[in-house]
């Protein structure tokens, strides 16, 4: 080698990166599929629905996406994130006793829609695994609430509490009254001296 030639760049270690317009419609058609789960459940996450909702061709869904279920497990994961966002948030600011209250103020498809994927799930290994994820998280943000730590069982009996409640709520349409009394005794037990 000629000591003034300047070496050879080394080869990538990977695809070369996406480009930015790239990146934007793949986010783009995500953030549809989000919104469409989120608002009607797993059946309506299509490609055409996806792609009519981001305002994008029809082919752009194949072309970011390698399947359909990619397509609903990025937005899953999204959509999980962004519940555990904003779960995280009311707690801070009202309680954990409060969560009855955020419960009744969120949008009832919606809610639906996320018992529809959780209930999915379980047929998807990959779904399943965004589903535990949420799970260990809302179990984590009981047992910080609580101060209790993330392993101790009674973190978990009280999520399981609140997730009996929400979906009783959200399937039944169960008084507020109840789920904030029930959820109240299942605190107390928590937190009651063994």
């Amino acid at each position: 080698m000629n000591p003034q030639q300047e070496p050879a760049p080394a080869p990538s270690a990977g695809p070369p990166p996406v480009q930015e317009r790239g990146r934007r419609r793949r986010a783009h058609l995500l953030a549809a599929a989000v919104g469409l789960l989120a608002e009607g459940g797993f059946a309506a996450v299509t490609h055409r629905n996806v792609a009519r909702r981001a305002r994008l061709p029809l082919a752009a869904t194949t072309y970011y996406f390698a399947s359909r279920d990619q397509l609903l497990a990025e937005a899953f994961a999204q959509l999980v994130e962004a519940e555990l966002a904003t779960t995280r948030d009311w707690v801070a600011r009202h309680g954990l006793r409060a969560l009855p209250e955020q419960v009744a103020a969120a949008d009832r498809a919606r809610q639906l829609g996320l018992w529809e994927l959780y209930v999915h799930a379980g047929r998807d290994p990959a779904l399943q695994r965004i589903a535990r994820r949420w799970t260990d998280g809302c179990v984590r943000l009981v047992a910080d609430a609580l101060t209790l730590p993330e392993t101790d069982p009674r973190a978990r009996l009280v999520y399981t509490t609140l997730s009996a409640l929400w979906l009783e709520h959200v399937v039944e349409q169960r008084p507020l009254a109840d789920a904030r009394a029930l959820l109240d005794a299942a605190v107390e037990n928590a937190l009651r001296p063994a």
